[in-house]
């Protein structure tokens, strides 16, 4: 079992910057795969990023904040982080972390893949 708690989110203005953090329970924390995804109002949750378990060492975006988004994690401190440059209003929406014991960069993408999520934190980007 796996208990998830995001923070870092809230309200700036386009051009800003954030850092979603993603805080894990137990002690296994490196053997999951996590992903962030986010859902704004009367759209479904969408897929943000990604990053494989232990090491890290493959990273995965998609099209919309790549070269902005960057996910890293430190698995002594049981967190993953997402570190948002650029904001644009379009970025606005609730971001979710999520854990996986799955692998693979299309099985990572997909949210129904994912056992364990967090409750959200809100972003906000003002025009």
């Amino acid at each position: 079992q796996v208990q998830l708690v995001e923070s870092g989110g809230g309200l700036v203005q386009a051009g800003d910057s954030l850092r979603l953090s993603c805080a894990a329970s137990g002690r296994t924390f490196s053997s999951y795969a996590m992903g962030w995804f986010r859902q704004a109002p009367g759209k479904e949750r969408e897929f943000v990023s990604s990053i494989t378990r232990w090491s890290g060492s493959s990273r995965s975006y998609a099209d919309s904040v790549k070269g902005r988004f960057t996910i890293s994690r430190d698995n002594a401190k049981n967190t993953v982080y997402l570190q948002m440059n650029s904001l644009k209003p379009e970025d606005t929406a609730v971001y979710y972390c999520a854990a996986t014991v799955k692998s693979g960069v299309w099985v990572l993408s997909r949210a129904r893949e994912y056992d364990y999520w967090g409750q959200g934190t809100q972003v906000t980007v003002s025009s």
